[in-house]
């Protein structure tokens, strides 16, 4: 009976994780279906996870919201989760899948950087920002399905940080107001742009939109790469993942469509478009790929050696055989065990 009520607040749990991205991550949340049943609901309650950071950090901000994040993971990984829905189905995830703890503390630091408000003045600065923001939400989906050798690691690390390039793309204006700005800095200056005077009053020009053209040039060399890995994964993610690539992508391709103007209205994908875009989400095979084995962008190695040097390793398949014949021992002797007093209790009788 305990078991199925321990069922039933699980299945609620994800329940709400699905609720909660339904609502606020839409693109991701369709893309969901897409993935096998065994990754679906664990990648779900990984992203509402990051979800909630998120929204918490943009909504409530400041230091106290982060050490309160700080305390939920530390709960998560102490197998002791607060009494949220969200952090119950985050801690089965952590515990399943043996979730190394760097990979959420990257996150969490990436959001203690907008806390801090700081400034990226170069590609290299704004890519180690998303290396935690996004960088790590690819790292763990890669253990997820079990993709945890270096090169898949590097690979769907590339697709975080390319889909968080397109996300600054899309947000220039929305980011703007509330005060950040994370297009390099450099970039700006080569421009011709003054980057105090454009956050005071924030608007699109052609110079502008020439540095958005070229931070998403720099997204789509990464999407490529990321393609490869894409290809390597099991043969079940591949269309789950292709899909969020395409249409993450696609929001890109938008802005681009407008001249990189991401201040005046904020770009979206149409489901029509993201139904079209489905199509290209088949992955050609890896041996297509020679970028499959390219290095591992610098502001991801942290990411990808965490991942990697924690992964349980697989027994072999004569281990696997011995531990059933252990069992089947185990329980053999139990049950002989279990009958030894009931013959001596017929045999005093």
């Amino acid at each position: 009976m305990r078991g199925a009520i321990v069922m039933r607040s699980a299945e609620a749990d994800f329940a709400e994780c699905r609720r909660l991205l339904c609502d606020g991550s839409r693109t991701f949340y369709l893309a969901s279906f897409l993935l096998p049943a065994a990754v679906r609901d664990p990648a779900i309650a990984l992203y509402a996870f990051c979800r909630v950071a998120d929204d918490d950090i943009d909504c409530n901000g400041g230091a106290v919201q982060l050490a309160r994040l700080e305390q939920r993971l530390a709960a998560v990984y102490a197998g002791n989760p607060m009494p949220h829905p969200v952090d119950r189905a985050f801690a089965r995830v952590v515990d399943d899948f043996a979730l190394p703890r760097a990979l959420p503390e990257a996150l969490l630091d990436g959001l203690r950087w907008d806390c801090e408000e700081r400034c990226y003045e170069t590609l290299a600065d704004v890519e180690a920002y998303a290396a935690r923001v996004a960088g790590s939400v690819g790292a763990m989906m890669a253990v997820l399905m079990g993709a945890r050798s270096a090169e898949l690691l590097a690979r769907a690390t590339d697709l975080g940080v390319a889909m968080q390039l397109s996300n600054i793309a899309r947000d220039i204006g929305e980011d703007a107001r509330l005060g950040r700005l994370y297009l390099p800095r450099e970039w700006l200056v080569e421009a011709g742009i003054d980057v105090d005077a454009w956050l005071a009053a924030p608007r699109h020009t052609p110079a502008l939109g020439r540095v958005v053209l070229r931070l998403l040039a720099r997204a789509d060399e990464l999407y490529a790469r990321a393609d490869a890995g894409i290809a390597g994964l099991p043969l079940a993610c591949r269309f789950g993942i292709g899909a969020a690539r395409h249409c993450y992508a696609g929001i890109g391709h938008a802005v681009a469509r407008r001249d990189g103007n991401g201040v005046d209205q904020r770009a979206v994908v149409s489901t029509a478009t993201k139904l079209a875009l489905l199509a290209r989400a088949v992955p050609v095979p890896r041996a297509a790929h020679p970028a499959f084995s390219a290095p591992v962008l610098e502001a991801n190695r942290f990411l990808v050696e965490a991942a990697a040097l924690t992964q349980r390793p697989r027994p072999s398949l004569a281990a696997r055989l011995l531990a059933v014949f252990e069992l089947f021992e185990r329980l053999e002797r139990r049950d002989r065990e279990a009958r030894l007093p009931a013959a001596h209790g017929s045999l005093g009788a």
